[in-house]
């Protein structure tokens, strides 16, 4: 009672001073006042003379920062030679702080003349009324001008804010105005859409807008989804008569003034780019100004989704088609152990007349090992068995005690995490005769005990160690291919994650939209251990070569804006990631949509039966009607119970994707029916037919709401209740975010239409089932409901929206954990990505070599040599060893020599004999052959490098988790142990570029380096790129008999492609050959297939 007056004291609060999204609309009705002004000015300008202000508008900025850019392109320029550290760091300053200065003007000017940008496109659109063009294959003819509403929101998203518009408040053409004026700076700006359809749609709806005032237009798209790669709107001369659209590349739409794009799209051309070893090769420009559409969805629920960028494992280890029958097996067995327990509580129920504190044992664990069960589910929905299953488990976690309920399972299931793990009576089921097989031992233990066996020599040892680690790395495949196998079978369900095609390909269905994802792969193997279970071909397996996530990818952006129809209840996690405020834009006209009650009822086939009785009824009154639903198989029972009822309707959902412009056109026609998997992440709006707003044209346009009085006497929400109008919308169960549901509701009820939405639910739902369904189930039963009986009121209503909050705040939660771990990873990669980038930028990678050498020199020295040591203490051996094994070369120094020197001498002699092969090999080859060389070898490690950084960073994190059994913080672990590996990773870069570039072979008589060969996958790259051989030991002084002459060829020896291989030359050796078994000529003793010909 109290609560329900305070909610009417706040409602009369805001009707009388308006919400906040009111008063900031008010606060800035001046300038939208001022901005209807110029754009009735505009109209006396000739088409010409509008589309000149533009490039007036790009002149006077490049006036004003012309001496700036002068001083930037000055720096720059030297910024390319060779400098010493300390001039490279204070020009690298000045070009910071000059940058910043011509960043800040650039801000300055677009918040002069955003007035006039607008009024721009405002008056564009009204010069634009009538003509017609194509979007996405569809021809539409213009008919839009932006309102009042419409500008302020074009402000919020120039401002940087998260823009919450209603569904149908024309967040496209919103967004034109803020991406027009931030284009004009030359630095680009995207517009990210939610998929390849929306991108295309909302870029060839929009692009001739601003290709009248002068501007280009790129649309990313993805081949293999749609059969183009990109497209584009050029830049036109003069006033375009016609807006043509042509397929291009990537790079050439990157170039375009605005770009819209997806944000896988973005991403993965991202990580291409910084796996790219020719500058001109480069896709994109820098991140400047992105406006992100569904901002809620790509922002939010996908932040921590990694984009990865895979290559082909040369030899595939999985075993998913060995270990599918094992998997098969124990899914059977945890299943008739279920039911037993199931059947057994069912018999003891009926025995007893009541459930017992034993009988709650058994049905916990049933709840653990098959929470969706169906028999178990049934059984859930008695009263008092989730009361009963609840104090058990609160019983036994409070001791601690939760292994005693596990044991009798083959594996756990943890629903609401997404887990499952393995028992030991599962591994016994597997593995009867060796339970180990299943067990990864702790392999830091055993090669310790390796390492300190002093009976063992030096090379039993490495044998040793060689089969431990060969044994680990076989059952740690066997325990993954396990574990992603079993995920395949509890955790995804087909249909609803992902369907299979007519080709026999297993393909991801977007769990926001429901559109499928054509050539997209789960990581990790769970795509694999997927098409095992559904007994397709298993495509090559790949491992990840590239990554970022959603999150990570966003915030390079220099300024960042999104859009969407439900951002408030995020507007926390959006501040706390992005430092995006949420600016709530007030509706064109007030939202007439009846949000009617949740109607409740005990099973799922009570429910679908009261949809389908009630779309019936909607349907003889000639409405239209949008049955929502969240998956694929939902949506098809729906469809054949709609078929036996004779009722015409479509089918919306990944089966049917390519039908969906005409679907969506046709859903708001008289006595339309669609049923929709996902319909509330389409991004596409809903337009009714007239004959179906069954309310005065006056009323529709006026002010009123739904609580004012019509001319009849009853209240707009009675009429509507008595006498439906619009688009009606079911839908079919509760989703786990309240944001999702607000969606789907807000497809009815567009610019002021008429219409209604309720949602209908089961105590067997997902939702209901997890959270809170026993209370509702208690009052049912006291209330006496038969089948069929229906519970509806706010209350319930409203402890569905709690339970929607637990799950918001714990998937929060989740986020906020993996940002954390995440935030370590893009530190790093920042770091490395920069890294190559300066070395990509530069005319030659000769500077970073040279540091890289006195680097790497004054490592080896400091490791075995003591300068305050004599020399005979010193390790030479080691010295020896580290040194030629670095640079493939020996240093000539007698025994006499070696016992006089001193350790800076020392350091000297090596530089010198480093220098001198370097500058040998300059001299020989050429100058611009042997620096084209140098940086490929440069980039290639550094990528290598940092694939193998990828790999290790992944097993750290999986491995760190058990560090909070041992009262340790994972997440500081992590950190502390990601830090160790970056160190190592830094060091590692340096010592394999000067192996990879001082180990190359000298061929003669090669003809001429022409251009390198720019592969056209990612896999190709990784594959050619490893042609790196491996030679002996080099000797300090110049092999006798080298040619004179001429630019040489540096060449590689090792795999790689087949192409080119008959015209390689004979190679001509510079010294006699090693066998594998002789002594290494390095001088550490070893063989020679133990040291340096490892890799031979």
């Amino acid at each position: 009672m109290f609560n329900a007056l305070i909610q009417k004291i706040i409602a009369f609060f805001k009707k009388l001073f308006g919400s906040q999204s009111d008063r900031e609309f008010k606060r800035s009705l001046p300038q939208v006042d001022e901005i209807n002004q110029l754009a009735a000015e505009y109209k006396s300008l000739s088409d010409g003379e509008l589309q000149a202000k533009t490039a007036a508008f790009r002149a006077d900025l490049a006036a004003r920062n012309a001496e700036r850019r002068a001083q930037l392109d000055e720096v720059e320029a030297q910024l390319r030679g060779d400098l010493d550290p300390d001039e490279r760091e204070r020009l690298n300053d000045r070009f910071d702080e000059i940058d910043k200065a011509i960043r800040d003007g650039e801000d300055a000017f677009l918040e002069e003349i955003l007035p006039q940008a607008f009024a721009m496109i405002i008056d564009t659109c009204r010069r634009l009324l009538g003509r017609s063009w194509h979007r996405a294959d569809e021809p539409i003819e213009w008919d839009m001008i932006p309102y009042d509403v419409q500008v302020f929101g074009g402000i919020s998203l120039h401002q940087g804010k998260i823009a919450e518009m209603a569904t149908g408040e024309g967040k496209t053409l919103v967004a034109s105005m803020p991406l027009f004026l931030n284009a004009i700076p030359g630095r680009g700006a995207h517009l990210i859409t939610h998929n390849e359809y929306l991108a295309r749609r909302d870029g060839m709806w929009m692009g001739p807008i601003f290709n009248f005032l002068g501007l280009s237009v790129g649309i990313i798209q993805d081949v293999h989804q749609t059969g183009a790669d990109a497209y584009l709107l050029q830049a036109p001369e003069g006033v375009p008569e016609a807006f043509d659209w042509a397929t291009t590349g990537h790079k050439e739409a990157y170039g375009a003034d605005i770009v819209y794009a997806t944000c896988s799209q973005v991403g993965f051309d991202y990580l291409r780019d910084n796996m790219e070893t020719r500058l001109e090769e480069l896709l994109q420009r820098e991140f400047n100004y992105a406006i992100v559409d569904e901002a809620d969805s790509i922002l939010i629920d996908e932040a921590r989704t990694p984009l990865i960028i895979s290559g082909a494992v040369p030899d595939s280890t999985n075993q998913y088609k060995e270990m599918k029958p094992l998997v098969e097996k124990l899914m059977k067995a945890q299943t008739n152990l279920v039911n037993k327990v199931v059947a057994e509580a069912e018999k003891s129920a009926k025995e007893d007349d009541d459930y017992d504190y034993d009988t709650g044992i058994a049905l916990l664990r049933a709840t653990r090992g098959a929470p969706t069960n169906r028999r178990l589910a049934k059984l859930l929905q008695e009263e008092g068995v989730k009361r009963l299953i609840a104090s058990v488990e609160a019983d036994f976690m409070r001791d601690k005690n939760m292994q005693e309920i596990d044991e009798g399972l083959y594996f756990i299931v943890d629903e609401k995490s997404n887990t499952i793990d393995l028992t030991e009576k599962g591994r016994d089921l597997l593995s009867p005769n060796e339970q180990a097989l299943f067990v990864l031992p702790d392999i830091s233990v055993l090669v310790d005990e390796i390492r300190s066996d002093e009976a063992l020599s030096e090379e039993d040892k490495a044998r040793k160690e060689e089969e431990t680690h060969r044994d680990y790395a076989e059952k740690n495949q066997a325990v993954h291919n396990i574990h992603q196998l079993m995920k395949a079978y509890t955790l995804f369900e087909k249909d609803v994650q992902y369907l299979v095609s007519d080709d026999g390909r297993v393909i991801i269905v977007d769990e926001s939209t429901g559109r499928p994802q054509p050539g997209r792969r789960f990581a990790d193997g769970l795509h694999q251990a997927l098409e095992a279970k559904e007994g397709v071909k298993l495509q090559h397996e790949t491992q990840t070569v590239a990554t970022i996530t959603i999150q990570n990818l966003f915030r390079m952006y220099g300024k960042l804006a999104g859009m969407t129809g439900t951002a408030e209840t995020e507007a926390g996690e959006l501040w706390e990631i992005y430092k995006l405020d949420v600016s709530v834009i007030p509706t064109n006209r007030p939202i007439r949509r009846f949000d009617q009650q949740d109607q409740i009822y005990r099973t799922k086939r009570e429910k679908y039966n009261a949809i389908i009785e009630e779309i019936d009824r909607l349907h003889k009154l000639n409405l239209p009607v949008l049955v929502g639903t969240i998956s694929v198989e939902v949506s098809e029972l729906l469809s054949r119970m709609l078929t036996r009822r004779g009722i015409k309707h479509q089918l919306l959902n990944a089966r049917h994707h390519d039908k969906e412009a005409q679907i969506v056109a046709a859903a708001g026609q008289a006595g339309a029916v669609t049923i929709a998997t996902n319909m509330a992440g389409r991004g596409t709006d809903i337009k009714l037919g007239p004959e179906v707003v069954r309310i005065d044209r006056e009323v529709i346009e006026s002010d009123r709401t739904l609580d004012d009085k019509l001319p009849a006497g009853k209240s707009m929400r009675q009429h509507l209740d008595e006498n439906p109008s619009g688009l009606q919308v079911l839908g079919t169960e509760r989703h786990e975010s309240r944001r999702i549901d607000r969606q789907l509701r807000g497809r009815a009820g567009r610019q002021g239409d008429p219409g209604a939405s309720r949602f209908y639910l089961s105590l067997e739902d997902d939702l209901m089932r997890l959270f809170g369904s026993e209370r509702i189930a208690a009052v049912m039963d006291k209330l006496g409901a038969e089948e069929g009986e229906v519970i509806e009121a706010g209350m319930v209503t409203k402890s569905i929206e709690r339970a929607q909050k637990k799950v918001e705040a714990r998937n929060f939660e989740m986020r906020k954990h993996v940002l954390d771990y995440d935030d370590v990873m893009n530190q790093q990669r920042q770091v490395i990505y920069n890294r190559r980038r300066d070395l990509l930028e530069r005319d030659s990678a000769q500077e970073q070599v040279e540091d890289l050498i006195e680097e790497v020199l004054d490592g080896v020295v400091a490791s075995y040599v003591d300068p305050d040591g004599l020399p005979e203490e010193w390790d030479w051996e080691g010295l020896q060893s580290e040194f030629s094994g670095t640079f493939f070369l020996g240093f000539a120094l007698s025994a006499e020599e070696r016992g006089e020197i001193g350790a800076s001498a020392l350091r000297q002699h090596l530089s010198d004999t480093v220098h001198d092969a370097y500058k040998r090999r300059l001299e020989i080859v050429g100058e611009e052959v042997f620096r084209e060389v140098e940086k490929a070898i440069a980039l290639h490690t550094i990528d290598t490098c940092w694939q193998e950084h990828l790999h290790e960073i992944d097993e750290l994190k999986d491995g760190v988790g058990f560090a909070g059994i041992g009262g340790k913080n994972p997440l500081i672990e992590y950190k502390k142990g990601a830090f160790d590996m970056f160190e190592g990773l830094i060091g590692r870069i340096a010592q394999e570029t000067l192996r990879n570039l001082f180990q190359l072979r000298i061929d003669t008589g090669a003809p001429d380096l022409g251009p390198a060969r720019q592969p056209s996958s990612t896999t190709a790259v990784h594959r050619d790129a490893t042609n790196m051989g491996f030679r002996g030991v080099e000797q300090a002084a110049p092999p006798a008999g080298m040619p004179a002459g001429g630019p040489q060829q540096l060449r590689g020896s090792g795999g790689g492609s087949d192409e080119g291989q008959a015209a390689r030359q004979p190679m001509v050796r510079d010294q006699p050959k090693v066998g594998r078994n002789d002594p290494c000529p390095c001088g550490s003793g070893k063989k020679y297939k133990r040291c340096h010909g490892v890799n031979a």
